[in-house]
């Protein structure tokens, strides 16, 4: 890299965070405590994550005005529910189901790697999720963030050009000063036609077992790393 990166903004869901596991042991557990139908929960997670690019789209087309990722999340659990006959939860259960967002659990490697990372970069969240979601889940987590930014604070979400032009003036930093992280082909894509480097890290198990990495191309990327401890090892750090 010709020119000195001085940040690292990281995606969060997938990249850093195990959500389908999470989302099914919240399920299971809310399950046992109610007289339910046998759910197939990864079935459930996946679904529920899968609908978070439509439900942005809807925003994006202005179907829906700027909403926030909690609410986002919340309207696709309520039809969720709906089509798996467990519409009998309450508000209050929904409310709390729908934190389960907030609670999700690391990769094995994030949070020594960051650390690692740290040493010498910023290391900022640069996510879709609204700041409070992403604040609390890294009080649950662990997340050694040294900010959290969001694409809240440009009022677009990612790939759109304004989230990573948006972090990186809140940084006070060049969009080449800065390498986006991510497990994600299309949010990287967007972070370099803006002039930020990019490093791509593959999560094969992001949607289960049975589930695929994303494969760039070959020099699609200016860094590719098996994990966050190799990326910290790229970086020399």
């Amino acid at each position: 890299m010709t020119v000195e990166v001085q940040a690292l903004t990281v995606d969060v869901f997938g990249t850093v965070t195990d959500f389908r596991s999470t989302i099914i042991d919240e399920g299971r557990r809310l399950a046992e405590s109610r007289d339910w139908p046998e759910v197939d929960w990864g079935q459930f997670a996946d679904r529920w994550r899968g609908g978070y690019e439509p439900a942005m789209h809807r925003v994006r087309m202005g179907e829906l005005p700027w909403t926030a990722i909690d609410p986002l999340h919340r309207m696709i659990l309520d039809e969720l529910l709906a089509d798996y006959g467990l519409d009998d939860l309450d508000e209050a259960g929904r409310t709390e189901f729908n934190l389960a967002w907030h609670r999700l659990q690391p990769w094995p490697d994030v949070i020594g790697g960051m650390n690692r990372l740290k040493t010498r970069y910023i290391v900022a969240a640069l996510s879709n999720g609204n700041i409070s979601l992403l604040t609390r889940m890294a009080k649950h987590a662990g997340f050694p963030w040294d900010c959290v930014l969001s694409a809240e604070l440009a009022r677009h979400y990612k790939p759109d050009p304004e989230v990573y032009l948006t972090a990186a003036r809140y940084l006070d930093l060049e969009p080449d000063q800065v390498l986006m992280t991510a497990a994600h082909i299309h949010d990287l894509e967007g972070a370099r036609a803006v002039g930020f480097r990019t490093a791509f890290i593959p999560r094969p198990d992001e949607w289960g077992p049975g589930g695929e990495a994303e494969k760039p191309e070959e020099g699609q990327f200016d860094i590719v790393a098996r994990d966050f401890h190799d990326l910290a090892d790229q970086l020399e750090t």
